[in-house]
């Protein structure tokens, strides 16, 4: 392969490694290759009017399509604005590859306009950073980026290009990226290990991340979970790691208090743990939550979470498919009758039990959701940061189908419209329906203007209550643990004034919309919504939801 321009020859890796959408917001120290890029065809730019919107839109392709995706941000400035969304992606491990330029590795030493450090403002959010500094490892170091994004546990990278090394000639050649393979499963004594510590529980217990869905797992701890009859909670969990109408399942827990997830785990004697750490919390517990004498077992590709926090019985480095499998072979051939039996009452017991519907059944967003289910098909995807709202859309829209359901995670408000179009590009056959409350619909709005762009014909959802409503709840709690008497919350958490024309401000940025404030007019305003073959937004008023 002879020489041509390191822009050039990125343009020809990315092909080769099937990479043909870019998220982005374009800088004039990216403008070389950006333009290399509609020269040479095969791509797809996603514009996006800030570069928060293009993180987020990037990590919710990356979850839909668990490949590499491309997020071109705009040198120190532009970093800076998708820190926030790149930390909510470093937390989900999204493969997403960050590139940004500067001006040049020439002009280091001048100190001069928009010159930063990208790298050291990378780090802490991403998995690897690195810049490449010679024209003859351009093609090297993206490979590099790539294959480090890919490899579990995945999780964004960021490469710095300077424009002098994209201009400059380069004769590497272009090989498809070679992403190790994890595929594992744990020895045989192991699972034999994992198997005796845990069969005959009396209160077993299960914990699931998404590093359950990642492996493609759901199957396998369904099947390991009814062999034990074990309790089921999700943990740091956004994706559905265990079909939530399952008898079994009962919620999630780990994300605010750690005293919520003590209370779930204390008098639990056999605790299995799969794809997920314990506990992420905001406030975690800092002594040991499980119970002295519980088994504990934690499986994971990813071993720096295991006895991270909590000491566990038996660690296992192995991919969490293959290793579930096993385990429900050897709970089969070494489980006595009596405690098959066992398990199979406790499925039953929770069988019989009476569902607990969430509070609101009777509120115009229940009246809404209930329309929505009725009319939308089996495979339709949602991507879900109503936060207080979430409750009803779970029970409405229920997670059930790998890959079909998101939640928002890492705490970053504004992810939910952005994730929904990543959603739709990665699929654009399905429906897809995005959640989001008026605080977080707020961070990315911008949002509506790529969709319209491309017409990428997702429903948004703005469940309006006129608060930040979760920190409300939480200061409630907050109250609580210091013994100070309710009053009346902060208004720094009342969104509600001014007045806020979600639906006025889709209509300007391109995209149609309707307010629902009454239940009664639900059936035409969903009609309405799904008729559309663009995108819509719909403002729901989900005060009623609030009880005080």
């Amino acid at each position: 392969m002879g020489t041509r321009p390191g822009k050039v020859a990125v343009c020809e890796q990315l092909l080769a490694d099937g990479i043909t959408h870019i998220f982005g917001n374009p800088g004039t120290v990216e403008q070389g290759l950006l333009d290399e890029l509609e020269a040479h065809g095969g791509f797809q730019y996603i514009l996006t009017l800030q570069e928060t919107v293009a993180a987020g839109i990037a990590d919710g392709y990356a979850r839909a399509t668990q490949q590499p995706t491309l997020l071109q941000l705009h040198s120190g400035v532009g970093l800076g604005n998708g820190i926030g969304m790149l930390y909510q992606a470093m937390r989900g491990h999204a493969p997403i590859i960050c590139i940004a330029g500067e001006s040049g590795v020439c002009y280091e030493s001048m100190d001069a306009q928009m010159a930063s450090d990208l790298v050291a403002m990378a780090r802490p959010v991403t998995k690897w950073a690195a810049r490449v500094t010679h024209p003859a490892s351009v093609l090297r170091m993206l490979r590099r980026a790539i294959k480090i994004a890919m490899t579990e546990p995945r999780g964004p990278v960021f490469l710095s290009l300077p424009m002098d090394i994209l201009d400059a000639d380069t004769a590497e050649a272009v090989v498809p990226t070679v992403v190790p393979a994890t595929r594992s499963v744990a020895t045989p004594d192991l699972i034999g290990q994992a198997a005796q510590l845990l069969v005959g529980a009396r209160r077993p217990l299960m914990l699931l991340g998404d590093g359950v869905a990642t492996a493609g797992a759901q199957r396998e701890v369904t099947a390991v979970a009814e062999r034990l009859g074990a309790d089921v909670w999700l943990v740091d969990s956004s994706e559905p790691n265990m079909p939530a109408n399952h008898p079994l399942v009962h919620g999630n827990i780990g994300h605010m208090f750690g005293q919520v997830s003590t209370s779930v785990v204390k008098d639990a004697d056999a605790v299995l743990i799969v794809g997920t750490y314990v506990f992420p919390e905001v406030f975690p517990e800092l002594g040991n939550p499980f119970a002295a004498d519980a088994k504990i077992v934690h499986v994971d590709l990813n071993a720096y979470e295991i006895a991270k926090n909590h000491p566990v019985t038996l660690g296992i480095v192995a991919d969490p498919k293959p290793t579930m499998a096993a385990l429900a072979d050897v709970l089969d051939a070494i489980s006595t009758p009596a405690q098959q039996a066992e398990a199979l009452a406790r499925i039953a017991a929770h069988q019989a039990a009476s569902p607990v519907a969430p509070n609101g059944m009777d509120s115009v967003l229940a009246a809404f959701l209930r329309e929505t289910a009725a009319r939308v098909p089996d495979d339709v995807m949602v991507f879900d940061e109503g936060l207080t709202a979430s409750p009803l859309i779970s029970h409405f829209l229920a997670p059930q189908l790998p890959g079909h359901s998101f939640l928002t995670r890492g705490g970053s408000l504004g992810v939910g419209f952005p994730g929904a179009i990543g959603l739709k590009v990665a699929h654009p056959e399905r429906t897809v329906l995005g959640f989001s409350g008026d605080g977080g619909s707020m961070y990315t709005i911008q949002s509506m203007w790529t969709a319209a762009r491309y017409d990428i014909g997702a429903k948004f959802v703005v469940c309006n209550n006129r608060k930040y409503e979760l920190l409300n709840d939480n200061i409630d709690e907050y109250w609580r643990e210091q013994g100070i008497a309710p009053h009346k919350h902060p208004t720094a958490f009342d969104t509600g004034f001014p007045e806020t024309d979600y639906v006025g401000l889709a209509r300007s940025l391109g995209v149609p919309g309707a307010r629902l404030e009454k239940a009664v007019d639900a059936e035409q305003v969903v009609e309405r919504m799904l008729a559309t073959d663009g995108p819509f937004l719909t403002e729901v008023a989900t005060e009623d939801l609030i009880r005080r």
